[in-house]
């Protein structure tokens, strides 16, 4: 008995033995296990941050080159695709040589100055009007290193149209491609802004047909001094002659690379040149003959005396339209009057255009309606108007947006066989300085003031319609868009040839001399 009471207590002293042991042990084991997890940890962490660094510089390397890619372009891209192995089966070569041909827009790099300060302009007038005068304030602003706001259009002249830039121009075109040369911001800064809507900027008008060195010396310092300068009247404000080569060329660069329609203005455009080109050839008739021309001028050659009163009433109701009493038939004669739809009729019959051919009126509605347009459309009777040739669900959401409806016009104008405008205002201006542009396209420049006098003897009976044909085709042999000197007339810039007509610093030298006019 004895004995094996000796035997159990021998047994239980060897098991708890065994039992610490063992929870000694575990303790041990699970102090290690903390340390070489510890350890474990910080030897990992220093792969990955190993590996994070290799992959942000990787990608870092990555972008720079394909940025460097990009600026190269279509110069080297097609070679390193020919250098390739033939190894590609024919479809992704098909599909490389589609992608080489796709272009690659490679923005120029933008031009690094000291900002002067910010430019903010409001243009006033028609599509054509605010057109060139964004052209003359991008050539400012550029002269004067300060950067330019995107200008405000004209929203509360005849047409009250409320579009922004941004309505007819592609505006993110218009910043990228000047990018190079000023810097173009869609709107100012917040700490501007709330200083402009505080009034501690400074408003003002500059004066018309300025040379450069006004804007320098005397607009610069009040941007300098204000940090934000605003012009409320942009027409007509930089001169035609006697500016710096370089602003001259700035001027053209915007208006025939920089000034883009939006894409569904351009796309719409296309559609009715398609339309009239699957017709045959056709001209563009700018037939400013509609009602605020007619108010504006006090022309009223073949109105009735209801017709006269109304746009007299008219006249007098904008005060900006300066002249009040006007005599419409001596106006008439000293070519100041836009032709009248019979007379229109009279001289495209005289300069042999065919009776066959398609005539697109580029024009608002015509005042007197069918009954002024009659003896035309007998004489012509393929006219067409934007009207006429799209649907009205085309045109709808160019209703009440009278610069849209130019800016159609102004398409189609660019790319007709023969342009014909009959008043000399900003649309038949710019039109034909473009079409010069490119490369002299065939504009008829009428001799307003020898026309209505060849009418009126034609008329009167004293001509045949021989001698009226005859006069008037000699008269207009060196009018149709040919290369020309810009007239200069010295402290007389409204009676000199208009730069945006005849942008002639715009073109390559040619071999023939150019005609003195």
């Amino acid at each position: 008995m004895c004995r094996t009471e000796k035997i159990e207590k021998k047994r239980s002293e060897r098991e708890g033995g065994r039992r610490r042991w063992v929870v000694s042990a575990m303790g041990l084991k699970t102090l290690g296990e903390s340390r070489v997890e510890k350890l474990k940890n910080s030897m990992v962490s220093r792969p990955r941050m190993k590996l994070w660094m290799i992959r942000a510089t990787t990608s870092v390397l990555l972008w720079t080159c394909l940025v460097q890619l990009t600026a190269l372009g279509e110069t080297w891209g097609p070679r390193v695709l020919k250098g390739w192995p033939s190894c590609f089966s024919q479809e992704m070569a098909t599909l490389d040589v589609k992608l080489s041909r796709a272009p690659v827009k490679v923005l120029p790099p933008k031009r690094v100055y000291k900002n002067n300060g910010y430019l903010m302009v409001s243009c006033n007038g028609g599509l054509n009007q605010m057109r060139a005068a964004i052209c003359d304030m991008v050539a400012i602003a550029r002269y004067l290193n300060v950067t330019l706001i995107v200008p405000e259009l004209d929203k509360t002249s005849f047409w009250a149209d409320p579009s922004e830039f941004q309505d007819i121009f592609d505006v993110d075109h218009f910043i990228t491609s000047l990018r190079d040369e000023v810097r173009i911001l869609k709107e100012l800064p917040p700490r501007l802004k709330r200083r402009v809507e505080l009034g501690m900027s400074y408003t003002m008008a500059p004066i018309s047909w300025s040379d450069i060195s006004y804007y320098h010396n005397q607009i610069l310092p009040l941007i300098q001094k204000y940090k934000v300068v605003h012009l409320n009247r942009t027409d007509a404000r930089l001169a035609n002659n006697g500016q710096p080569m370089e602003i001259q060329k700035l001027r053209c660069r915007v208006n025939y690379s920089a000034l883009r329609f939006t894409s569904q203005i351009e796309e719409l455009g296309r559609r009715v040149i398609r339309m009239l080109r699957q017709n045959g050839p056709f001209l563009v008739l700018h037939l400013r003959y509609e009602m605020d021309m007619l108010a504006f001028s006090g022309c009223t050659q073949g109105c009735n005396s209801e017709e006269v009163e109304e746009l007299t009433r008219m006249r007098y109701a904008y005060p900006w339209w300066k002249e009040k009493i006007i005599n419409s038939d001596l106006k008439r004669k000293d070519g100041l009057c836009p032709l009248t739809p019979e007379e229109t009729m009279l001289t495209l019959k005289a300069l042999d255009i065919d009776p066959d051919m398609q005539i697109y009126i580029a024009a608002g509605e015509i005042y007197g309606g069918e009954r002024r347009m009659a003896s035309l459309a007998a004489a012509y009777p393929k006219l067409v108007r934007k009207e006429t040739l799209l649907e009205p669900s085309d045109l709808r959401i160019f209703q009440n947006h009278s610069s849209q409806m130019a800016a159609l016009d102004y398409l189609v104008a660019l790319e007709s066989d023969i342009f014909v405008p009959t008043y000399d205002g900003n649309m038949a201006k710019v039109v034909e300085g473009h079409r010069r542009y490119l490369g002299f396209k065939k504009t008829i420049l009428l001799d307003r003031r020898l026309l209505v006098d060849l009418i009126d003897r034609y008329n009167g009976g004293s001509l045949s319609w021989e001698e009226f044909s005859y006069a008037v085709k000699g008269d207009h042999t060196a009018r149709m868009g040919n290369p020309i000197k810009r007239v200069v007339i010295p402290d007389r810039p409204k009676e000199e040839d208009y730069f945006y007509a005849n942008p002639e610093e715009c073109w390559q030298p040619l071999d023939e001399p150019w005609n003195a006019s």
